[in-house]
């Protein structure tokens, strides 16, 4: 048994997420990296209608070990339960959401050498959860932006930048017609960009910056935003290097980090042996960096890359016939060497 220096919280998810995990689990296990899992459930099944659903001893979980892998999570649509996703980062205050997006090799599609960061705001915005109906049939949606979180993604943005060597920041706002929020946000990321002055900074009305976007994506690199806009933009970002079934996400705080796949639980193809664990091993290889585990990284990384470069192993959203143990397993093969 190889010694295990961390401890990870393992959170599988709903639909196609036990099987996307156990892949994950099962490649770390052939890369001998130096993590153990602490295996949870998001969801208290033992809730009954009406009750919190959030399991909370699996955020007790997560406070202690600090690190945690989470699988996709279905949200009821129009009604239900709040977001998992949205509850985990209030509870652990995980306000910046980073969603790279690179052109994966072997993977074709519109455009190459894409290689774009969204920085997303993560804890306010409209997504702050506070609605409520003035009259009947008049809804009102709360749109919060506070001066310290707007503060902290800016830093946060421009300091991912400098440290992993990025060309320039690019803020995306409305700030033309939401003069008080947006406006806020474009005046705290200014005092920031002032006190990074080597780092080139642009900004971009959210319309205009999402036609660019899909018309040359090059003219972008780092990109900050408030939280709905970086939802928007990180899905088109996916959509130019062939879908969210190979895009990372990170929910960074200042002492917790989650991990995850930012595509559906597909139930309809849950248990199936279908699914592509692609995109929750490239947020399992941000967690490894984020753990400074670089080497295990490097080696799964490569791994991934050479099967789908060769082409012969794939799952079917990819164009190919392979089930997910058998894309498990070549990756495994790969790693072994």
């Amino acid at each position: 048994r190889r010694f295990s220096s961390f401890k990870v919280v393992l959170m599988p998810g709903d639909g196609i997420g036990p099987e996307v995990a156990n892949s994950v689990v099962d490649i770390f296990d052939a890369a001998q990296v130096p993590i153990s899992w602490v295996h949870a459930n998001l969801i208290n099944k033992s809730a009954k209608p009406g009750e919190d659903p959030f399991n909370r001893d699996t955020l007790c979980q997560i406070r202690e070990h600090k690190i945690g892998l989470k699988g996709p999570t279905g949200t009821p649509i129009g009604g239900g339960h709040v977001s998992l996703n949205v509850h985990l980062r209030r509870e652990l205050d995980l306000y910046a959401n980073v969603r790279p997006c690179k052109t994966v090799p072997g993977v074709r599609t519109v455009y190459e050498n894409v290689d774009l960061v969204t920085i997303r705001e993560n804890t306010e915005g409209e997504y702050s959860g506070k609605e409520h109906e003035v009259i009947p049939g008049v809804i009102e949606n709360l749109k919060i932006v506070s001066e310290r979180a707007c503060l902290r993604i800016a830093r946060y943005a421009f300091d991912y930048c400098e440290k992993y060597g990025r060309s320039k920041v690019h803020a995306f706002h409305k700030a033309s017609v939401m003069k008080m929020g947006d406006g806020l946000f474009l005046k705290k990321v200014r005092e920031i960009a002032k006190l990074h002055p080597k780092v080139p900074y642009f900004e971009k009305n959210m319309d205009t910056g999402c036609g660019i976007l899909v018309s040359n994506p090059s003219s972008f690199d780092v990109m900050v935003m408030p939280n709905l806009y970086g939802d928007i933009v990180s899905d088109v970002c996916a959509g130019l290097i062939g879908g969210l079934g190979l895009t990372p996400s990170a929910n960074i705080g200042e002492e917790h980090a989650i991990f995850e796949a930012v595509h559906g639980s597909a139930p309809d193809i849950a248990g199936k042996n279908l699914a592509n664990p692609t995109a929750l091993l490239f947020s399992s290889i941000m967690m490894l960096k984020h753990l400074n585990l670089l080497e295990h990284a490097e080696k799964i990384e490569k791994a991934i890359h050479s099967v789908l470069l060769e082409g012969t192993v794939r799952t079917g959203d990819l164009g190919g016939r392979s089930k997910t143990t058998e894309y498990t397993k070549a990756i495994i093969d790969k790693i072994k060497g």
